[in-house]
């Protein structure tokens, strides 16, 4: 079965950047739309960013746009996200997943810490 492992996450100021990393495993996912989604406490999920292993389409959130970029590397079966000009309304615990996502392959996500 398909295994997503995110990692990544930190504690940022107001401006930095990080770069997140998810790890499939267990197929190959070169059919497969995997998505960056994010969630806070009291609040559902929400999809951030996305990518095509088919023909490398991505989709970003309004939110997010012209700060975060997806990037797959199909070699080492990883998607990225590198997300610059970070806010403090982008903290969260950001998950990776099929998209549509499917609910057996929500890991434990990589907390996103932004501070001002």
């Amino acid at each position: 079965d398909v295994q997503l492992q995110a990692s990544g996450g930190g504690s940022v100021q107001v401006g930095g950047s990080l770069k997140l990393s998810c790890a499939v495993s267990g197929h190959s996912f070169d059919e497969y739309i995997i998505g960056w989604f994010r969630q806070t406490p009291g609040n559902e999920r929400e999809g951030v960013s996305a990518i095509s292993a088919v023909d490398d389409s991505t989709y970003y959130a309004a939110s997010v746009k012209g700060r975060f970029t997806i990037s797959i590397d199909n070699a080492q079966d990883t998607v990225y996200l590198q997300m610059n000009s970070l806010k403090p309304e982008d903290t969260a615990v950001y998950y990776c997943n099929t998209d549509p996502p499917r609910s057996h392959y929500w890991g434990q996500g990589t907390l996103v810490t932004v501070s001002s």
